[in-house]
């Protein structure tokens, strides 16, 4: 077997520390078992709050926060061509060899991806969601990515139904996307000491409060639940607009000492929550994938899900009650779950989960698309143009026209400011341990 050929990796998104979520938790992850194999990998996003210019974390991975402030639901303005002179700088900079974006909803996703593809460099994009295809923000969220993919080296989809859902809003030929699941950090995520007493059962709720998140279905299913079983307790966490219909439904039914709010609840909290529960309750309307089921799952909660998108491909038959997004179908698989409770063992789950997924497996089977990326070969541009004029009649026609735009604004750049006046950075070469585990003694820290 050959000698392991090391990448130099930029990961780009909007969503990234200090906010915590399903995407920020993958890059973060990934990133970071990535550098255990070798490869050199740089974060870049916008900036947060004071957090601007460049950081280090864990493990030595360094992290680009560029001085563009967030504009809609944590993504910047688009500006096209705003973005480009930065890029290039970091590209230069970190002697880059492939970009990795991720999210469809980022704005600097695609325009970094749009930019490294001007410049000639391979790019790889992960799609952590899924759209629809019928209202106004769906069509127009899918040309875009249409027009993100038509010239991408990879793509990696966090689940089938992801993948199968991409394909049809980009056109992307099948073979050029791949599944690589989410994981989760059984490190961090292991069930309580000791076995929860079952005289009072505790359901567990932690999402963002928004429609997206099945926020009103839980108005419906929690007052039902707490109806049938009086021994039962809700404990939701989390935030959004859809918390003060939560509060109503308590005060309605006065249901204020069974059901309790917590509010945000930071990641490095969600464990203490999740072990004083016994189930793990997921309400979504769509969802790609769901980290969070992992997370419940590795505390040894039994979970009990809406049957949407990839979340039926996420855990084995007997660790999960899936059901319709119906309250009366919700209730039904929650007295199901109640009733195997005592078949459950939390820590016979929790080894489960450790074989099921890992983050180090995610970061081999990304390397192989890394690794198939970088040997597509090269195209001049106008064969580069042909594959947006497939894009539609007007849409192809006006990629093409932005696409040649980038393309000689990145030629003036390299009048202005040749490639060979721009200094590279050494490499940060941090001597790891021989473990298999991702360092996480300083990881708070480092957060700070």
């Amino acid at each position: 077997m050959g000698e392991r050929k090391r990448h130099r990796i930029l990961m780009v998104s909007d969503f990234f520390y200090p906010n915590f979520g399903g995407v920020e938790n993958h890059i973060y992850y990934l990133s970071q078992c990535l550098l255990k194999l070798g490869h050199k990998v740089v974060v870049m996003t916008h900036a947060y709050q004071n957090r601007s210019g460049v950081r280090y974390m864990t493990g030595g991975l360094k992290v680009y926060y560029v001085p563009w402030r967030p504009f809609l639901m944590q993504n910047t303005f688009p500006t096209f061509y705003g973005t480009l002179p930065i890029v290039r700088t970091i590209l230069i900079r970190e002697n880059i060899s492939l970009v990795h974006g991720h999210q469809a909803f980022s704005t600097l996703c695609h325009e970094a991806l749009m930019h490294a593809r001007t410049m000639g460099y391979k790019v790889v994009f992960t799609d952590h969601s899924l759209y629809g295809f019928a209202d106004a923000g769906s069509i127009h969220m899918n040309k875009v990515l249409q027009f993100t993919l038509a010239e991408v080296s990879q793509a990696i989809c966090v689940s089938h139904t992801s993948k199968e859902n991409t394909v049809l809003r980009s056109g992307l030929p099948p073979e050029k996307v791949f599944v690589i699941p989410n994981a989760v950090d059984t490190a961090m995520f292991k069930p309580a000491p000791t076995r929860l007493s079952r005289h009072e059962i505790v359901i567990v709720v932690i999402s963002r409060l928004v429609y997206r998140k099945g926020a009103d279905l839980l108005v419906e299913v929690i007052p039902e639940v707490c109806r049938l079983y009086p021994n039962v307790r809700f404990i939701v966490g989390g935030d959004g607009p859809k918390r003060v219909r939560l509060e109503e439904m308590r005060e309605k039914h006065s249901l204020q000492d069974r059901v309790e709010m917590l509010g945000a609840v930071q990641h490095s909290q969600v464990r203490s929550v999740l072990i004083t529960g016994h189930i793990f309750l997921n309400s979504s309307l769509t969802e790609a994938f769901c980290i969070a089921i992992l997370e419940a799952a590795s505390c040894g909660l039994l979970t009990v899900s809406t049957r949407v998108g990839g979340v039926p491909e996420v855990l084995p038959d007997d660790m999960v009650v899936l059901a319709k997004p119906d309250p009366s179908d919700m209730v039904q698989a929650i007295e199901k779950a109640i009733s195997i409770l005592p078949n459950i063992d939390p820590e016979q789950m929790h080894n489960r989960m450790k074989e099921l997924y890992n983050w180090h497996d995610v970061a081999k089977r990304t390397e192989i698309v890394y690794d198939r990326a970088l040997k597509c070969s090269k195209q001049n541009l106008l064969k580069r143009l042909s594959r947006y004029l497939s894009c539609g009649a007007w849409a192809g026609k006006l990629f093409c026209l932005v696409m040649i735009i980038d393309f000689i604004f990145w030629h003036l750049l390299q009048r202005w400011q040749p490639a060979e006046d721009i200094e590279e950075v050494p490499d940060f070469v941090l001597s790891h341990d021989q473990d298999d585990g991702i360092p996480r003694d300083n990881k708070n820290q480092c957060f700070g």
